[in-house]
């Protein structure tokens, strides 16, 4: 089915606090992520990959890291990850829904 409510996307739990809905092509992936555990005191670790990725921030405030330098994004922000740079966030409300865009798709995020 090429058109599918997000409601009836089925969230996968990737941590305490934490929910992924996952949806994509043969090329791109659209992965939409709720943080309902925040505020945090501290940045989550940086990580990399070789995606290029973009973030929208749908909903809440936080923290986005990109090499390291912070920047407080809030809703309707976007911020472009290049292929392999490292990034992190700091969730800084008790809610915060950003929604991710990688090509190619993260083939490490496919059920297994």
């Amino acid at each position: 089915m090429y058109a599918t409510p997000f409601e009836n996307v089925v969230p996968e739990t990737i941590a305490p606090g934490r929910a992924r809905y996952i949806t994509y092509t043969d090329h791109l992936m659209l992965v939409a992520v709720d943080f309902n555990d925040g505020p945090h005191a501290q940045p989550d670790p940086p990580h990399s990959h070789p995606h290029e990725q973009v973030t929208y921030v749908a909903e809440g405030e936080v923290l986005f890291f990109l090499e390291g330098s912070p920047t407080r994004l809030g809703p309707g922000s976007v911020v472009r990850i290049p292929s392999n740079v490292p990034h992190s966030i700091q969730a800084l409300t008790g809610h915060a829904r950003l929604v991710d865009v990688f090509t190619p798709i993260r083939e490490d995020f496919l059920p297994k």
